[in-house]
Order: C-alpha cells, then sequence, then structure tokens
C-alpha cells in the first residue's frame, strides 16, 4: 500500500481526533483552497478545455435530481429537515478539490476543470430559483440572491485560474516548473480536510441539542445518497468515457458551502446532512484511493 493510499483516511482520523483545534484553523482554509488550485491549474492546457455532452448529462441530472428527490420526500411527507438536506446535498455544487482527487484517480484534468467552473455557475442560477419557492427567504429577490450565492463560491474557483493562466503566459518557465509538482496539491488538500472534517465533527459532537433521530435518518440517507450520485455519475461517465470524471463530478460535493445554504436558506438543521455527506465522500474517496493505487502496483508488477 502506497503512502498515497493513507493519505485521506489520515486525514479523516486526525481531524476526528483534534476536532476541538480545527476551529481556530478553519479561517487559513481559503488559503489552503487557494494553493491547492492553483498548483493543479498550473498544469492545465487551456486549449484542450472544452465543453462536453458528458458535462451536460451531468449539469441535467444533478438538476432533475435535486426537483426529483425533493418533491418525492415532500409527496410522502418526509420531515421538512430532511426534505430541505437532500435537496441541498444534491445541488451543492462540486468541490474546488474534485480536481485534485479526480486527477490522482487517473481523470482528465481539463476536463474536471472546465465542469467546475460550468458548475459552479449553474447552482448561482438555480439555487436562487429553488430557494424562491422553498425555505426560509423565499420573498428575497433573485439578483440578491444570486449575489450573495456568486461571490462567495465562484472567486474561490475563478482566481487561482486566473493566476494560473497569467503565469503561463508571463512566466512559462516558472509555470512549467509549479505544474512538475501539481501533484503536492493532493496533501495541501488533505490538510485542508483535517482542518474542515475537525470542524464538522466538532460542530456536530458540540451540538447543544443534536435532534439523535434526525441525526441518524440523515446518517443513513446520506450514505445512499452519496452511492446515488458517485454510482450514477459513473455510470453517465462511462459512456462518453470518462467513468472516473463522472463519479467525482457528481458525486463530490462542496460541502462546506452547502453547510452555509442550508443555514442561509433553508432549516438549519438541514446543514448536519451535507456535513454527514462530507464524510461519506471522503471516506468513499479513501477507498478509490486504496483501489486505484493497488491496481497500479499490481499492473507494474505484471509489466516486470
Amino acid at each position: 500500500m502506497s503512502f498515497r493510499s493513507l493519505v485521506l483516511p489520515i486525514a479523516i482520523t486526525l481531524g476526528f481526533l483534534f476536532h476541538n483545534f480545527c476551529g481556530a484553523l478553519y479561517c487559513i482554509v481559503p488559503y489552503l483552497v487557494f494553493t491547492m488550485l492553483f498548483l493543479s491549474y498550473s498544469a492545465v492546457d487551456v486549449r484542450k478545455m472544452h465543453f462536453s455532452r458528458l458535462q451536460l448529462w451531468l449539469l441535467i441530472t444533478q438538476v432533475g435530481l435535486t426537483l426529483g428527490s425533493y418533491l418525492l420526500l415532500v409527496l410522502c411527507h418526509v420531515d421538512e429537515v430532511i426534505s430541505q438536506g437532500v435537496l441541498v446535498g444534491i445541488i451543492t455544487p462540486v468541490a474546488a478539490s474534485v480536481v485534485v482527487v479526480s486527477c490522482a484517480l487517473g481523470a482528465n484534468r481539463e476536463s474536471v476543470t472546465t465542469f467546475t467552473m460550468l458548475d459552479n455557475l449553474m447552482v448561482a442560477f438555480v439555487a436562487p430559483i429553488l430557494y424562491s419557492f422553498i425555505g426560509t427567504h423565499t420573498d428575497l429577490p433573485f439578483f440578491e440572491s444570486f449575489w450573495k450565492i456568486f461571490r462567495r463560491i465562484f472567486p474561490q474557483i475563478v482566481f487561482p485560474f486566473i493566476t494560473a493562466i497569467l503565469l503561463q503566459h508571463l512566466a512559462p518557465k516558472v509555470s512549467r516548473t509549479i505544474g512538475r509538482i501539481c501533484w503536492t496539491s493532493l496533501y495541501v488538500w488533505a490538510f485542508t480536510l483535517t482542518i474542515v472534517l475537525g470542524k464538522t465533527f466538532h460542530d456536530i459532537i458540540t451540538s447543544p441539542d443534536p435532534h439523535w433521530h434526525l441525526l441518524i435518518i440523515q446518517c443513513g440517507i446520506a450514505v445512499v445518497l452519496c452511492a446515488l450520485q458517485f454510482g450514477l455519475g459513473k455510470w453517465i461517465g462511462a459512456r462518453h468515457g470518462e467513468k472516473m470524471a463522472g463519479g467525482q463530478l457528481l458525486g463530490q460535493k462542496n460541502t462546506s458551502f452547502g453547510i452555509w445554504m442550508a443555514i442561509e436558506y433553508l432549516n438549519p438543521l438541514s446543514a448536519v446532512f451535507p456535513a454527514i455527506y462530507s464524510v461519506c465522500q471522503n471516506i468513499f474517496n479513501s477507498w478509490q484511493m486504496y483501489r486505484h493505487d493497488k491496481a497500479e502496483i499490481q499492473a507494474s508488477a505484471t509489466k516486470k
């Protein structure tokens, strides 16, 4: 087993063990995310970035699954907290870190980068429409809601990309040097994950009224939804020759942003759902990393 396969399990374990200290470090997360994305984007070839059918179907699936799941739960008279938790768990945009994890699993860097930007822009438009009918701020004007969401997620994705592309044109030798060490972005992400999950664990553990019955139900649904989104994404991706990218792009969510949306627009208790989903997706990513590295080691041994 390679050390890389253990990076995410170690990050999850450390986050749980040292959750008391993670809150104090949470302020540096935006800088870590910028560093992580800048390293990864430095290896992107802009000429290979293009819109594809895979990306279109993933966007359609995300919106359709969001509406279908929420309406089904409402029609079945499921508790509002659970219904809204599922809604935010699906409509939440793809995580900024998806480019790091996906590329470590063998996905195409340019395809993943393109979808990351498109998906975040789509959510900035679609989410305010949903929150005009659902949640605690149905009276909020669309453009005000759009701007609140846009200014929170898009700069996080765009600024590192613009910086990396400018460096490619203004200082190509420096850019190529950074591009050669883009693999270090995985370890930056692992450190970021330790802090984010640590804060998540701390918030759940120290909650004055955790509503255990809702927590248990949300845990079960989060596991099912995580498996569904990764599985459906892989199925769509396989039909377009990008199985791994499809799974990651539909399944790996920006759960920190999802938590913010739940608190800002929905019943605050629904914020527990993306928090639990975060744990599920990272456990699954750890398993995928292990399987991928094991396959590579076996393939290398076979060639020898």
